[in-house]
């Protein structure tokens, strides 16, 4: 995929992305955040906790000299189980061989309350449209591919299902880059005027969805004694004094 973001569409969507997850993590709290994968865009560069990695799964470059402080598997990340306050998924899930398994993991480490922030391809979009047809074509024998052919495009309510399978509940999703599938910046820019019809006509056919969810632990109800025994009320008689007033008789003599 990292040659596919130096093309003028990669560019493009790179762009959107950078503004979509500036707003997202900047007012995201907490002490450790993690970005597993794409190392071509900082997803945490607006935020502020004090203390942020990129993992990639293996060796490759770094734009802008950024730092990679692990590699490892998205799905057995060397951290404890409740020890990350915010992960960020920029089309990790897509890009590995069993998203499911990331998923799981990414609910392991994150803190009760703590924060997933995902973006994925739309399958259901033109570009999406397009890769379609170009895998048609291969299979004639001609053809290119528009897309990175890389792991599998998960379509956005299918997403949603698996959150809420992992007691995630999203907070928001979106969608963006709904301009045709072009290939030059001059083409792509005769097209702008699609982002703002896009958002307003037909707004889940962008070419990319943004999902923010939250990790939701259900509450413990208890099921034994109570804290406070309510005390049983005395039965045995108790005495009480006579409030009536003494009536004294008096005698009349005629």
């Amino acid at each position: 995929m990292h040659e596919w973001l130096e093309t003028p569409p990669g560019r493009y969507l790179l762009a959107w992305e950078r503004a979509q997850f500036g707003r997202a993590v900047q007012d995201i709290f907490g002490y450790h955040a993690l970005q597993l994968g794409l190392p071509e865009i900082d997803t945490l560069a607006t935020n502020r906790m004090p203390h942020k990695w990129l993992a990639l799964h293996e060796p490759q470059p770094c734009n802008g000299g950024r730092r990679v402080a692990l590699y490892t598997d998205a799905a057995a990340l060397p951290f404890e189980a409740n020890s990350l306050d915010l992960v960020v998924l920029p089309h990790t899930l897509e890009l590995n061989a069993d998203p499911h398994a990331t998923l799981r993991e990414v609910e392991r480490v994150l803190v009760p309350e703590g924060k997933v922030v995902v973006s994925c391809l739309n399958p259901h979009s033109l570009w999406g449209l397009r890769q379609r047809r170009a895998h048609l074509y291969r299979r004639l024998g001609f053809g290119q591919l528009y897309l990175p052919d890389a792991g599998e495009f998960i379509g956005y309510r299918r997403l949603r299902d698996w959150l809420r399978l992992l007691n995630f509940e999203v907070e928001t999703g979106n969608f963006g880059c709904y301009r045709p599938a072009l290939t030059t910046d001059h083409w792509l820019d005769r097209f702008d005027w699609m982002d703002q019809a896009g958002e307003r006509w037909w707004p889940i056919l962008g070419s990319v969805y943004f999902i923010v969810a939250t990790k939701r632990v259900p509450g413990i109800k208890l099921m034994g004694k109570l804290w406070k025994p309510v005390k049983a009320r005395a039965t045995a008689p108790v005495p009480l004094a006579n409030r009536q007033p003494h009536m004294e008789t008096t005698q009349e003599t005629f």
